[in-house]
C-alpha cells in the first residue's frame, strides 16, 4: 500500500515531478511531462505498478528529512543500528539539445556513520503501471536500459544490479565518506543513448540553480520560511516550456479515502490565475507571472464563447476523460481518473479571473501585451448576455446548472476591470458607460437574488438556503466592503455552519447535490480566505491564530494537498496543491502588511448603495 499523503516529498526539473516517500520509495512519476503516463504508479496501486525504493536492508530505527535550504534538493537520513546514510534525491534543470529532451532523476547515497546495508529495488511500469518493458544491459556494463514504446530509460549505477520477478535488485553497503551515485535518465526510445552526467557536479548545480532563484523573493515578514517554500514549490509545479501551472501533479488522489471524489488535477485552471499573479508578483518573481500571463492568454485566444475552465499544461483544450481499470486507486478509491470532465462545463467566474488576472497584471507593471485588450474586449462582449446564464459553478459540480452567487460576482468583478481599465483612456464612452450600467445591474441582481435575510447571509445559489465558502471571497474581489453587514453576517454564517474542527469546509457537504456522495474533508483555499476576511474586518489575532494552525497541517518539509480530514488528521486530495500554497502566500502577505489589511485584488473602494431586496 502506497504512503500517507503526507509522507511524501515533492523533487522535480520544472517539466514534470517526482514523489519520494519517508521510506525511500518514489512512487510517482510521470514521465517526460506532467500529464504523460506514469512509469511510478505506486501511489494509486502497489510496488508491481511502479516504483524506486533505494533504503536501508534492515528497517531504521529513525528518519528524519528536509530540504537543502531554498531549493528542492530532498536529503532523507537513515539511522540504523550499524550506522547512518543519507539519500539525496533531486531533478537537475532539463538538457534539451540536439532535439533530444533528457531528463534525469538523481538518487545519492551519502554514507555518514558506520557500515549500513542497503537495497534497491526499481520497477518500470510504463502508461500508468501497465506496460513492462524490456531490459538489458548497457553496452559498457555501467546500468541497464529499459525501453517501452516511444518511452526509455537508462539506469547508471556503481553496484550490480540483477533482474528478478521483472525488478531490478541491487544490495550493497554505505560506509562513512561514501558517495553511491544513481541516475535515472528519460528520453524518446528512438534516439541514440546520452552520455551519463557527473550526478555529484548536478547536485552542486541544482542546489546552486535553486538557490539563485530563491534569492529573488522579496518577502522578508514572520513566515519567510512557509512562504518560500511555497513559491519553491509554484515554480515546481510550472512546466517551464510554456509556463503553464498546474494544479496539483497527480491524479486522482480522493477527497475522501475509498471515495469517488477522484479527479485528474495535472492541468492548469483559468480560476488559479489571479491569486497566482499577485502571489508572484508580490514576492518578486515577475519573470514567472509574466509567462504565467502569456500562458493565459495563448490558452484563451480564439472566440469568447469557446473558452474553457482549464487547459492542457501547453494550452491543449481537449482532456477526455477515462477511467484506468487496472489501477486499485490509493486506498481502494476508485476510480482513477485520467483527464477531466470538467473541462468542457460553464463555469462563468473564470471570465472575471481573466479579466482580473490581467487588470492585476497591469496594476503589477508587468510589460503590455499588445493583443491582450482586443481578446479582453471580446470576453466582456460575450458576456453581456452570457452572464444571465446557470452554471456549473466554481466548484465544478456534476449536478443541474444553477445561478450560482460567486459566478455571477465574478461576472460583476470582469465588468468593473473593464470599466477600470477603459477609464483611464474614455471615462465617458459609449461602451464604458454600457458597462457600468450592466455592472451594476449584475450588482444589484445579486444582493437581491443571493442574499437570505432569515440567515443574514448570501447563500450559494439563488434560491438556496446552502452556505458556500466561495462568498468568502466576495470582499476580496471588492464586491463589497468587507464591513458591509451582509458580508459581515455572511462570515459569521459561515463560521457557524461551514467549520470543522476550525477549517472551512467548501459548502455543506450534507446538503449539496452534485451527483456525488456527499462526503469530504476541509478545503485549505477556502480556510485561507476565511484568515483574509478576519484580517480586513480587524481581528487580526483571530486571523493570526488561524493562519498558524494551517501551518500547522504541512508536511515535515512544508507541503499541503487540497484537503484535510479533520477526523482522520490526514491530508487528502492531489497533493501538492498550487491552490493552497497560492493562498497560504497572499494570507502571509495580508497579515504582514504594516500599512493594514489588504484587498487581494481591488484597489479601489467597492460600492456601497446596494441593498438587499
Amino acid at each position: 500500500m502506497a504512503s500517507k499523503i503526507e509522507d511524501y516529498a515533492l523533487i522535480g526539473d520544472c517539466e514534470t515531478v517526482a514523489l519520494v516517500a519517508r521510506d525511500g520509495s518514489i512512487d510517482w512519476l510521470c514521465w517526460p511531462r506532467f500529464d504523460s503516463g506514469a512509469c511510478f504508479a505506486a501511489l494509486l496501486g502497489t510496488p508491481d505498478h511502479g516504483r524506486w525504493l533505494i533504503a536501508p536492508a534492515q528497517s531504521p530505527t529513525k528518519v528524519a528529512r528536509a530540504y537543502v535550504e531554498n531549493t528542492l534538493v530532498l536529503e532523507t537520513t537513515f539511522v540504523t543500528d550499524h550506522g547512518e546514510v543519507t539519500l539525496v534525491d533531486f531533478m537537475p534543470p532539463r538538457v534539451e539539445e540536439d532535439d533530444h529532451d533528457i531528463s534525469d532523476l538523481v538518487r545519492l547515497v551519502v554514507g555518514k556513520r558506520g557500515t549500513v546495508a542497503m537495497k534497491m529495488d526499481l520497477v518500470l511500469r510504463f502508461d500508468y503501471g501497465s506496460a513492462v518493458p524490456w531490459v538489458e544491459k548497457l553496452p559498457d556494463g555501467s546500468g541497464i536500459s529499459a525501453v517501452a514504446g516511444p518511452d526509455r530509460v537508462i539506469l547508471h549505477a556503481p553496484v550490480e544490479l540483477r533482474g528478478h520477478n521483472k525488478h531490478t535488485v541491487a544490495e550493497f553497503t554505505a560506509k562513512e565518506g561514501d558517495v553511491i551515485p544513481f541516475v535515472l535518465t528519460h528520453e524518446a526510445s528512438h534516439l541514440p543513448l546520452p552520455a551519463a552526467i557527473d550526478a555529484v557536479r548536478s547536485r552542486d548545480e541544482t542546489v546552486r540553480t535553486w538557490r539563485t532563484w530563491s534569492s529573488h523573493c522579496n518577502y522578508g515578514g514572520p513566515w519567510s520560511e512557509a512562504v518560500q517554500r511555497s513559491l519553491i514549490t509554484l515554480k515546481a509545479l510550472t512546466y517551464r516550456p510554456t509556463g503553464g501551472i498546474v494544479a496539483a501533479p497527480t491524479t486522482s488522489l480522493p477527497e475522501k479515502l475509498g471515495g469517488v471524489r477522484n479527479w485528474d488535477y495535472r492541468y492548469c485552471w483559468l480560476r488559479d490565475a489571479t491569486l497566482t499573479l499577485i502571489a508572484l508578483m508580490q514576492t518578486g518573481y515577475y519573470e514567472e507571472a509574466q509567462e504565467w500571463r502569456r500562458w493565459l492568454l495563448r490558452a484563451v485566444a480564439g472566440t469568447p464563447e469557446q473558452m474553457q475552465i482549464m487547459y492542457g499544461i501547453g494550452g491543449e483544450r481537449r482532456l477526455p476523460e477515462w477511467e484506468i481499470p487496472w489501477l486499485p486507486g490509493y486506498e481502494n478509491s476508485k476510480p482513477v481518473r485520467i483527464g477531466n470532465a470538467a473541462a468542457d462545463q460553464l463555469q462563468l467566474d473564470v471570465y472575471g479571473e481573466v479579466m482580473d488576472a490581467l487588470y492585476q497584471g497591469r496594476q503589477g507593471k508587468l510589460k503590455r501585451d499588445k493583443t491582450a485588450w482586443g481578446m479582453q474586449l471580446a470576453l466582456v462582449r460575450h458576456l453581456e448576455e452570457a452572464w444571465r446564464r446557470p452554471d456549473e459553478g466554481i466548484w465544478e459540480t456534476r449536478g443541474d446548472p444553477q445561478h450560482f452567487t460567486f459566478s455571477k460576482v465574478m461576472c460583476w468583478v470582469a465588468f468593473d476591470r473593464a470599466v477600470k481599465s477603459l477609464e483611464t483612456e474614455e471615462p465617458e464612452d459609449a461602451l464604458c458607460n454600457k458597462w457600468r450600467r450592466l455592472r451594476d445591474e449584475i450588482h444589484q441582481d445579486v444582493c437581491r437574488n443571493a442574499f437570505d435575510p432569515a440567515q443574514n447571509s448570501f447563500v450559494q445559489a439563488y434560491g438556496s438556503k446552502q452556505l458556500d465558502a466561495s462568498l468568502l471571497l466576495m470582499p476580496l474581489v471588492g464586491f463589497l466592503p468587507h464591513d458591509d453587514p451582509r458580508m459581515i453576517g455572511t462570515v459569521a454564517a459561515i463560521q457557524q455552519r461551514l467549520l470543522d474542527g476550525g477549517f472551512v469546509r467548501r459548502y455543506d457537504t450534507v446538503e449539496m447535490d452534485d451527483g456525488l456522495p456527499p462526503v469530504e474533508g476541509v478545503f485549505l483555499a477556502c480556510s485561507f480566505w476565511l484568515v483574509d476576511n478576519l484580517v480586513l474586518q480587524g481581528r487580526r489575532d483571530e486571523a493570526t491564530e488561524l493562519f498558524e494552525r494551517l501551518l500547522a497541517l504541512r508536511n515535515d518539509v512544508g507541503l499541503l494537498a487540497e484537503e484535510y480530514d479533520t477526523g482522520a488528521r490526514r491530508q487528502i486530495g492531489n497533493f501538492p496543491q498550487a491552490f493552497s500554497h497560492v493562498a497560504l502566500i497572499n494570507s502571509a502577505l495580508n497579515l504582514t502588511r504594516t500599512e493594514g489589511p489588504t484587498r487581494q485584488r481591488a484597489e479601489d473602494e467597492p460600492p456601497k448603495e446596494s441593498t438587499a431586496g
